[in-house]
């Protein structure tokens, strides 16, 4: 099934936006935006983390509603110690 990081739906990423999430982890590895959508993603030697923003409503700054963290390997890892480990810098 889809890992348990596929069901968040609050944390201590929910509702961030980008400058918040860059001021946490640095600059972004990816940032891609398309129409509805933003991904960063941030990583390190121990974790990466994808964080999805979407725009509460229109015209509103997009902010995280889904986060996603692995290892470099490719397996899932908690989001929230992936961030702890991604701001131990």
């Amino acid at each position: 099934g889809p890992p348990a990081s596929a069901f968040m739906k609050q944390g201590p990423l929910m509702g961030s936006d980008a400058g918040a999430l860059t001021r946490m982890f640095g600059q972004p590895r990816l940032d891609i935006r398309e129409t509805t959508v933003r991904k960063l993603q941030f990583g390190n030697g121990r974790c990466v983390l994808d964080a999805y923003l979407y725009a509460p409503a229109r015209g509103k700054e997009p902010v995280v509603t889904h986060v996603d963290a692995r290892s470099p390997a490719g397996a899932d890892v908690d989001p929230l110690s992936c961030a702890s480990a991604l701001q131990a810098k």
